[in-house]
């Protein structure tokens, strides 16, 4: 019975020991960014859904961006720090609710893992303020990438082509 208890009590600290804290991981990561702000600036500069989206990794409900029927070329740029991540010549219509491209523009766009909804998704923010933009999927167009960057409007800023 005591060795029973004395392997529990090992295993238990090994888990203990070998878990970071997803907190401490975050504070590393967004401080790692070329464009960095307080809580307040963040909230200030931001609009109150643009903050939730982009700094606390909420979802903007689908259809509600204006930005799901714009079809013009131009490009897609980070609501916070106007860093350019698609293209919209990638864009299509995937029928989510929120705007979707193939691909993005390479090196503005970084990647993480997001285990929030107790499965693994592929998290996308801005390379350059940390700001979250949305997932990427494995079922886009597989006539091009295969991939389906699922972005909320709200974390996206639209500059046409002639401008």
């Amino acid at each position: 019975m005591i060795a029973l208890k004395n392997t529990l009590i090992l295993l238990f600290s090994v888990f203990l020991f070998q878990c970071d804290g997803t907190a401490q991981q975050k504070k590393e990561t967004e401080s790692s960014f070329k464009v960095t702000k307080s809580d307040a600036q963040w909230k200030q500069d931001l609009s109150p859904l643009a903050y939730n989206v982009m700094r606390k990794a909420a979802t903007e409900r689908p259809f509600s961006s204006p930005l799901n029927k714009e079809n013009r070329k131009g490009t897609y740029s980070c609501a916070a720090c106007d860093t350019p991540l698609f293209k919209g010549q990638y864009k299509f219509d995937s029928g989510t609710g929120w705007p979707s491209f193939d691909r993005e523009i390479k090196g503005n766009v970084a990647f993480s893992v997001d285990y929030e909804l107790g499965h693994t998704r592929t998290e996308e923010h801005c390379a350059t303020c940390g700001g979250h933009l949305g997932h990427v999927f494995n079922d886009g167009p597989s006539e091009t990438t295969g991939k389906r960057h699922c972005v909320n409007g709200v974390a996206l800023k639209f500059i046409p082509e002639h401008e």
